[in-house]
């Protein structure tokens, strides 16, 4: 957890506690209930700044001694928050300016959260002084581990007149001059040449990609700078045994994980999962994912992102209780599904983990998202459930704490190219309109091939791939390939020179190159490239194109070993040298392959001139990097998820993710290391319905 002061001794594991939402005086009893199920923390006061300042300067701080203490008294330790994303009416009264802008002009109407325009210096006074008060009272308090900074942050993209006027000056020194910015935004379009800084126009109806390039960049540095600003005033008063996070919801429109992870001590997000048959093996088509993901493989999506946030273990501080969102979809877990996930998430790099929340509310806008605790109030099932993974982790202390993940292939994430294609898609969705989320149906198909395939995936942001993480420094392409032989860069829209010759050169130096669909193909500006496609990688993929189409329907891909079907998008691939995997079984488009692979120095390239489906996707993966047949062939429910100790030893996570038991063979002298019992080579080990077993080596 940042350095090794912060490392804990056992997963972390608890929920958010909000003794002030409770309709009644309960702190001793919510309190012994959470020791009993293996609490050892909490998350308290990140969401009533109105209770901390009622009023304008009148400071009620002495609240939350209570609540420390019978934490500490019970050995749970507890995160505190900074409440600054939820702001009191008095302070939206006093200040109407600082209300958000969802359009330049409109300004969001209040009753919700987050609608405040954090960059406002009147909003920035009350923050600092609510911050200062609230931390400076209770950093010393033995209870407190950490802080969380804000919550959620980047959920509106800011219109603002001052924000406005603050992206012109980002501008302003960027570029220089106008004449610059003309020239690099390709202004003499439809006659939007500047002739000085004051005839830039707002966002609100702006058709140029260039532009929306650096809003939704300058969008997201605000953000950064929020909540880095925040973490320096904690600072001031935590001590180094401290950390400081926030908690990061993945969709929001206006983060970069990976850049606001730089001014964190540690990474912290939610995971949020479809519970029921949105975990059940083998799964069917890849639905549609949003905050709350769906299918086995995007849970762990979702963990190997908050894991390359910073290329380090991280803190989950939301996941399941029991039904989340709205009070139209209540589907609490099936028994043995809170372990699952539990488990899947620590696989992954999860060092605590952290129910939203311990109560189910009884007001407000959330009233049906359930908590540990239904609305009785009473310990039932979900407790009993989760109280089960608490004794669990206690059980397996350090051995699952500092994990790092195996990982047999490495997706490179371009935050920018996501931001871009939000707005100005590729891919249509059924209905021919744009879709919405076409970056990640790009990356997620070849994501879910992966794991289809039985492979373990890292995710690295281009940031990290060519200015290392802040925590370790940028490998060289040779070292990537040596400890990653296959890299997969679909949908890597944005690029500049740098990366594409460092992509050329990893595929030189010995590693797998795969290249897909909108890779290669415009600058960091959005401008469409001159060179051939891919650009600057064409005459080492053996392959190029000038020519593309979007699909209306799935077209069947045939090949000696790939079988499936190519969907939204083929490009026009022409053959200079690669070799074809697999063609379409199209009157028109069999005029092109679908797979090429061809050496490339040391290495190869492969290009995928499709977004796959599925079966297209694991038989890729199966080629081109067949699992190791440690454990036999396993049932098509059953996954395993390796990860390395920080004493060097194997774990390994088997998941039953179905209602049918099964059994597997042991491949050597195992390790049960929630029973402690010894696990002979050849002996079954077998898994119930909705079963997990932590396996050490």
């Amino acid at each position: 957890m940042g350095d090794g002061s912060r490392t804990p001794e056992r997963v972390l594991f608890g929920a958010a506690y909000y003794t002030e939402y409770q309709p009644n005086d309960r702190l001793k009893e919510d309190l012994d209930l959470m020791a009993e199920a293996g609490f050892s923390v909490i998350r308290v006061g990140e969401s009533v700044w109105s209770t901390w300042e009622p009023e304008d300067g009148r400071f009620e701080l002495d609240w939350l001694q209570p609540v420390l203490d019978g934490a500490h008294e019970r050995r749970i330790s507890v995160v505190l928050g900074t409440p600054t994303y939820a702001v009191p009416p008095w302070l939206a009264r006093t200040y109407p300016e600082i209300t958000g802008e969802d359009g330049t002009g409109h300004r969001m109407g209040w009753g919700a959260r987050q609608e405040v325009d954090y960059t406002h210096a009147a909003f920035r006074f009350h923050a600092e002084r609510i911050i200062r008060a609230v931390i400076s009272r209770y950093a010393d308090h033995p209870a407190v581990i950490g802080f969380q900074v804000d919550n959620e942050p980047g959920l509106h993209l800011f219109h603002n007149h001052n924000v406005f006027q603050r992206f012109v000056d980002h501008l302003r020194h960027r570029y220089g001059t106008v004449e610059a910015l003309n020239e690099a935004w390709g202004l003499v379009y439809w006659s939007h040449r500047l002739s000085d800084w004051s005839d830039l126009w707002t966002p609100d109806n702006n058709a140029q990609p260039q532009y929306d390039v650096a809003w939704r960049e300058f969008q997201g540095s605000l953000t950064t700078e929020f909540i880095g600003w925040q973490a320096d005033i904690v600072r001031e008063y935590a001590s180094s045994s401290q950390f400081v996070t926030t908690c990061i919801a993945y969709e929001r429109p206006a983060i970069d994980d990976e850049q606001v992870s730089r001014t964190l001590d540690v990474t912290s997000g939610n995971a949020y999962y479809d519970m029921q048959d949105g975990l059940l093996l083998p799964d069917g088509d890849r639905a549609r994912q949003l905050w709350r993901t769906r299918g086995v493989w995007s849970l762990n999506l979702t963990a190997d992102r908050m894991y390359a946030s910073k290329q380090a273990p991280f803190l989950v501080t939301e996941t399941n209780a029991s039904s989340i969102g709205f009070p139209w979809s209540n589907k609490p877990a099936y028994d043995g599904q809170w372990r699952q996930a539990g488990w899947a998430l620590v696989a992954r790099g999860a060092e605590m983990i952290e129910y939203w929340h311990w109560h189910t509310l009884h007001f407000g806008a959330e009233t049906y998202w359930g908590g540990v605790l239904p609305h009785n109030q009473r310990p039932g099932r979900t407790y009993r459930e989760i109280a089960q993974l608490g004794a669990e982790f206690a059980a397996a202390g350090k051995r699952v704490v500092g994990l790092t993940p195996q990982a047999d292939v490495a997706f490179l994430y371009s935050t920018p190219s996501k931001w871009l294609m939000e707005k100005y898609p590729p891919l249509a969705g059924p209905d021919g309109e744009a879709h919405e989320r076409a970056w990640h149906e790009i990356f997620d198909a070849f994501y879910k091939g992966a794991f289809d395939a039985g492979l373990q995936a890292r995710i690295v942001h281009v940031p990290q791939l060519l200015e290392g993480t802040g925590l370790e420094p940028p490998q060289t392409p040779a070292e990537f390939a040596r400890t990653n032989p296959i890299l997969v860069a679909v949908g890597i829209y944005l690029t500049d020179d740098r990366l594409l010759r460092w992509l050329g050169e990893y595929a030189a130096a010995g590693g797998h190159l795969v290249l897909g669909p909108r890779t290669a193909y415009a600058d960091t500006e959005g401008r469409a490239r001159t060179d051939i496609a891919p650009a600057l990688l064409a005459d080492r993929a053996g392959v190029w194109y000038d020519e593309f189409s979007n699909l209306e329907y799935d077209v069947p891909v045939v090949g000696e070993v790939l079988q499936g079907a190519g969907t939204h998008w083929i490009d026009g691939l022409v053959v200079d040298g690669a070799e074809v995997l697999a063609t379409y079984a199209h009157p028109h488009f069999a005029q092109w392959p679908a797979v090429t692979t061809s050496t490339a120095g040391d290495g190869r390239i492969t290009y995928v001139g499709t977004v796959p489906d599925d079966a297209l996707a694991r038989a890729l993966f199966v080629l081109i990097s067949p699992v190791p047949d440690t454990w036999g062939p396993l049932p098509d429910s059953v996954t395993v998820r390796t990860a390395v100790d920080r004493a060097g030893r194997r774990l390994h996570f088997i998941h039953n993710w179905s209602w049918e038991p099964c059994e597997l063979t042991a491949p050597s002298d195992l390790l049960d290391l929630l029973t402690k019992t010894p696990i002979g080579l050849g002996d079954p080990i077998r898994l119930e319905p909705w079963d997990v077993r932590v396996i050490s080596e």
